[in-house]
């Protein structure tokens, strides 16, 4: 995993900005990437002057995110469950994983897009169990959008702001993601019963 990551950090390094597109595209249809070390090195090439503008790598990774995850939307939608149960498994996306992503969906709605964009491995493929599920494009590119938007920027300023010690926030990234989603869906599962019961409340 390490040695593949290092590929695809040398690929921003080598080709910038372009690099960088390719890679986070290629991080949101399912490939080994390592988005959490990718961006915090991108911000310190930034803030090193090897890419020109922070806000710039931000842009760019966001894009790369939203091309990424409308193909694997693409492959969803129109290649449907059978297309995915075929092929998913050189991404490692099998029939257990949407079955559980589309419950998810099911669910929580276009809201859980948002939430799946903080949790390792499943942020990069979520376009496609969203696909399945025919999700409307407007939520979908929204909470894709909002939620790309708030991953990369944090990662790529931390990256810059903090340079050799970019790699040290990431892992503790890694370690707290899957608890940081869990308390974003228990408050989430709060605020819609309280809204629930608020609602049938006789007036």
């Amino acid at each position: 995993m390490h040695a593949i990551t290092a590929f695809f950090l040398h690929l921003v390094d080598h080709f910038g900005y372009l690099g960088l597109y390719v890679v986070m595209t290629l991080a949101n249809i399912g490939a080994p990437v390592g988005s959490e070390l990718v961006l915090p090195a991108a911000g310190a090439l930034a803030a090193t002057g090897h890419l020109s503008s922070v806000w710039l790598t931000i842009a760019v990774a966001v894009a790369g995110e939203l091309s990424g995850q409308t193909i694997g939307y693409i492959v969803g939608r129109f290649g449907g469950r059978p297309f995915v149960e075929r092929f998913g498994k050189y991404v490692h996306l099998g029939h257990p994983e949407i079955e559980r992503a589309h419950a998810f969906f099911e669910r929580w709605g276009s809201f859980a897009v948002f939430i799946c964009r903080f949790v390792p491995f499943i942020r990069g493929v979520v376009g496609v169990p969203a696909g399945i599920a025919e999700m409307p494009l407007v939520p979908f590119y929204l909470w894709t959008f909002c939620g790309s938007l708030i991953f990369c920027a944090g990662f790529v300023l931390l990256g810059s702001s903090l340079g050799s010690h970019a790699e040290a926030v990431s892992d503790a990234f890694r370690r707290w993601a899957v608890l940081i989603a869990v308390v974003a869906v228990v408050a989430l599962a709060l605020y819609l019963i309280v809204r629930s019961r608020v609602s049938r409340t006789p007036r």
